[in-house]
């Protein structure tokens, strides 16, 4: 008999910035688990979403193909039938495939999506499906009927002074807590079968409303002034493009109690300290997940990865939550990878790398053939040793197509590349840009796109996103003879 095939731990946050843990820098929020993870395998310092709006992303590293290549370039699209989601290919080989919380592969606003979210072949076996925590409802969402049969109900508290940031569930009533618990019963059954098995657990913490449980959140508050103010320079988005000075007026473009400067400190620190509040939540989550494999002895053939879909505002810049913007905030997401005694351990890794890598990488660990659709490269020899882990790709690249309803006018269509030090962006839709040096610039406050003594950056820039976007052509379907 074969030797069995490692199991896939998938953990992803929702809306998560990397300044929210420990293990990347943060000393005043509590994350001990994520942070052991983080030293039992390899931190990556610089990865980037393909897309800093959820379905795009989600569909980008979910298949290891670009958002545009995938057609699922907007919330509220569906994912195509003939797309090929790294759990289907899983499935196809033998193992059993979960999912716990949120999807997001197809529309699931209330008004279309009543029941539950609408599925290709996933390759899941086992579904448990909960989309958000904001207070819609859908008649099979989970996580609600969970929270009905122990006769509670959603909570959004209002805390006194602040608009914007709530009380949301405790955390034995929490999504991340239901999350665990499905996850957990899923391992244990496998286990106890013996099967490979790969497990997507989909927190949806800490997308807004920023609604944290009480007694972490008043936690957080007790810190007071330490709780840093956004990132914003006086004056700033007079030289950024249209969205931008939009969206600081209002969330989305819609939701007026996120007026950047009408906000008061103790709103911003409130804002704050929210994010920190549901990580320190999510991480006992974590922990409870690195309990039961090290128990059981499978921690030594779980690969294990930790990341989010894209990262939040957070008031940076002037801007909460998300749109169509590409600041380190938004588009540079957390990214552990851990398997212990299999990869090296407390390797803190440099390299540029993106979401659409890890589908390949997944394949590779197992010793899975690669999808020819994928277009991901595979972060396997940095993990395994082969090669250095702090040179994987010369820029990284992302795209906003209209990715959300709200800027009507004019439909943002945006794309941005960064080669390490410098990043720009292009909005195609308004003819505007931005050029950043990270190197002298690293909050991006100074737009360079339009000063005469940058042109030849910007021209190579400029060069090098037209051959990031030609190479996002779609690889299938495949060549089958020469002519």
């Amino acid at each position: 008999m074969s030797e069995k095939k490692p199991n896939v731990l998938w953990i992803c946050t929702d809306q998560q910035r990397t300044d929210t843990l420990g293990c990347y820098g943060n000393s005043m929020v509590s994350t001990p688990n994520i942070d052991k993870l983080a030293a039992w395998g390899v931190l990556f310092e610089q990865a980037y979403c393909q897309s800093p709006v959820c379905t795009p992303s989600r569909a980008s590293f979910m298949t290891g193909r670009y958002a545009r290549t995938t057609r699922c370039r907007q919330n509220g699209q569906k994912m195509p039938a003939d797309e090929k989601l790294i759990s289907k290919l899983f499935a196809e080989h033998g193992y059993l495939c979960g999912l716990a919380g949120k999807l997001h592969l197809a529309p699931c606003h209330p008004d279309v999506c009543k029941g539950v979210e609408e599925r290709i072949d996933d390759g899941y076996h086992a579904f448990y499906w909960s989309h958000a925590t904001g207070g819609h409802s859908w008649a099979l969402d989970e996580y609600l009927q969970w929270l009905d049969g122990r006769g509670v109900s959603l909570k959004r508290e209002p805390m006194d002074e602040i608009r914007q940031t709530f009380y949301g569930n405790d955390s034995e009533d929490r999504q991340g807590t239901w999350c665990t618990d499905k996850a957990l019963q899923f391992i244990r059954s496998n286990r106890k079968f013996g099967n490979s098995w790969f497990m997507s657990v989909n927190f949806f913490d800490p997308h807004h409303p920023f609604d944290p449980p009480r007694d972490l959140m008043d936690k957080y508050m007790k810190l007071g002034d330490e709780i840093p103010l956004p990132n914003y320079a006086e004056g700033e988005l007079a030289g950024k493009p249209l969205y931008q000075q939009m969206d600081s007026r209002k969330a989305y473009n819609f939701n007026g109690a996120f007026n950047f400067s009408e906000m008061t400190e103790l709103e911003h620190r409130a804002a704050r300290a929210s994010q920190w509040a549901m990580l320190e939540h999510l991480d006992i989550q974590v922990g409870r997940l690195l309990e039961e494999l090290e128990a059981s002895g499978e921690i030594h053939n779980t690969l294990i990865i930790f990341m989010s879909d894209h990262g939040e505002m957070l008031g940076d810049h002037g801007i909460y939550w998300k749109g169509p913007y590409f600041y380190q905030e938004l588009v540079k997401v957390p990214l552990i990878v851990a398997w212990s005694g299999m990869i090296a351990s407390g390797i803190r890794s440099e390299a540029l790398v993106e979401l659409v890598d890890l589908a390949p990488t997944l394949l590779e660990a197992a010793g899975l053939p690669l999808y020819p659709g994928i277009q991901g490269k595979s972060l396997w020899p940095l993990l395994s040793g082969e090669r250095s882990p702090n040179a994987h790709r010369e820029s990284v690249y992302c795209e906003y197509y209209n990715a959300q309803p709200w800027h009507p006018d004019q439909p943002p269509q945006a794309t941005m590349v960064f080669d390490g030090r410098y990043k720009l962006v292009r909005v195609h839709s308004t003819k505007e840009g931005e050029l950043y040096d990270l190197q002298a610039d690293p909050q991006e406050h100074h737009n360079l796109y339009d000063q005469a003594n940058c042109i030849e950056v910007k021209a190579a820039l400029l060069e090098l996103l037209s051959d990031r976007m030609a190479f996002t052509a779609d690889p299938l379907p495949e060549r089958l003879a020469d002519w």
